[in-house]
């Protein structure tokens, strides 16, 4: 009987704790490359969508930053590859353009639009979370965003959208970055090498603070390596 109140004790002890923020495996250089061309991408963007819609529209503040945080945060993801920013938000206007004219209520519209934009993501390899908000800013972006209709897919959203991953393919190469991230098929992959010695969890965390941020932690690193071994053995014998 009492062992109940401290198992559930030390789950929720363990739950706590694992709310309290871990340090981010990234190096000074490209948290500062990181900053830099996030900054200068929304200076432009900001300059551009001022120019465009005679305001400084405050609905499409949310997407534009956070698509340079991954731009120039995590390049490495899937979520920030080039295809995925210009695609993605494009996309993504359209369709809540098509939605907001189509569905009166807004509400309802927004939960349209946002479904419907995620699923046209998924199926067409450009997933890219601020995509949502670009949805939602076509359908709540108010009159300035009414009156543009089917021009705030190509301006600001596309516009920006290509300023946006010009400046990262610009950033990122300049700072050793390899992006676009993933390797063209021709390219040559590296070579499966054998870890005669077992790595740890801080030799995991050094080699991802040496280099961009990574969009996975050293625990999760950790745990893929040894299924990846797992499978790999299973492979060799059968």
């Amino acid at each position: 009987m009492n062992k109940r109140p401290s198992a559930g004790k030390h789950a929720l002890r363990l739950f706590l704790a694992r709310l309290w923020p871990h340090p981010l495996a990234v190096s000074k250089k490209h948290i500062i490359i990181a900053g830099l061309g996030a900054g200068t991408g929304l200076m432009l963007t900001s300059l551009l969508s001022h120019w465009m819609l005679g305001e400084l529209n405050l609905w499409f503040v949310a997407p534009v930053g956070a698509s340079a945080v991954l731009l120039f945060g995590v390049p490495a993801s899937p979520l920030a590859q080039p295809w995925a920013i210009i695609g993605g938000n494009s996309l993504s206007a359209l369709t809540g353009v098509v939605v907001c004219q189509l569905i009166p209520d807004p509400a309802i519209a927004c939960g349209v639009a946002a479904c419907v934009a995620i699923l046209l993501m998924f199926q067409l390899r450009c997933l890219h979370p601020p995509g949502g908000a670009v949805a939602l800013t076509a359908v709540l972006g108010g009159p300035a965003v009414q009156q543009l209709g089917y021009h705030f897919v190509l301006t600001p959203v596309l516009l920006n959208s290509l300023i946006l991953a010009l400046l990262a393919l610009l950033f990122n190469n300049l700072a050793g970055r390899r992006y676009p991230h993933p390797l063209a098929p021709e390219e040559v992959k590296p070579e499966p090498v054998a870890m005669p010695v077992p790595l740890t969890r801080d030799d995991l965390h050094q080699a991802l603070q040496g280099g961009e941020l990574l969009d996975i932690d050293e625990d999760d690193l950790q745990a893929l390596l040894l299924r990846a071994e797992e499978i790999a053995q299973r492979r060799q014998f059968g």
